[in-house]
C-alpha cells in the first residue's frame, strides 16, 4: 500500500468519528427542549393543571361540545382565581403580580371565547391566537 493511500483511509477514519462524534452529541442538544415531568398528561409544574385545563376546553370545542367546553372554562377561571389570586402567600398574586396580571388578562380573553359561544363554535384564528398567548403567559409563571 502507498504512502498517499494509508494517509487517505486515516483522514478517512478521522472524517468519519469525526462525523459520528458531532451527531451522537448534537442529537441531545436538539432535543433539549424543556419538558416538565407529567403524570396522566398534566405537567408536574405550578400552571400544569392551568394548561390541562385549557387544552380540555379546546378539545372539547374541536369536537363540537361548546357547553362542555364553557364549563371547563369556567372552572378554569374559578380554580385560578381561588388559587393564584385569594390563594395566601404562595399565589402568584403575591408572588410575582406582574406576572399574576398578565396571565390572568391573557386567561380572560381566553375563556371569554368559550363563555360567549355556548351553543356555538367561536371564531377559529380568534381561538388559536388566544390559546397561544395564554399559554406563552402561562410558561411566564412556571
Amino acid at each position: 500500500m502507498s504512502q498517499h493511500s494509508i494517509q487517505l483511509r486515516r483522514l478517512s477514519a478521522i472524517a468519519f468519528t469525526a462525523a459520528l462524534l458531532a451527531f451522537t452529541l448534537a442529537k441531545p442538544l436538539v432535543a433539549q427542549e424543556k419538558r416538565a415531568p407529567q403524570t396522566a398528561g398534566v405537567d408536574n409544574t405550578k400552571m400544569g393543571p392551568y394548561r390541562a385545563l385549557a387544552q380540555l376546553a379546546v378539545a372539547a370545542s374541536q369536537k363540537g361540545d361548546h357547553a362542555g367546553a364553557a364549563t371547563l372554562a369556567k372552572i378554569l377561571e374559578r380554580t385560578w382565581d381561588k388559587a393564584e389570586d385569594y390563594g395566601g402567600d404562595t399565589a402568584l398574586s403575591k408572588t410575582n403580580h406582574a406576572v399574576y396580571e398578565q396571565v390572568d388578562k391573557a386567561m380572560d380573553q381566553f375563556i371569554t371565547l368559550f363563555l360567549e359561544h355556548q351553543t356555538s363554535a367561536p371564531d377559529a384564528a380568534k381561538l388559536k391566537a388566544a390559546y397561544t398567548q395564554y399559554l406563552e403567559k402561562l410558561k411566564l409563571a412556571d
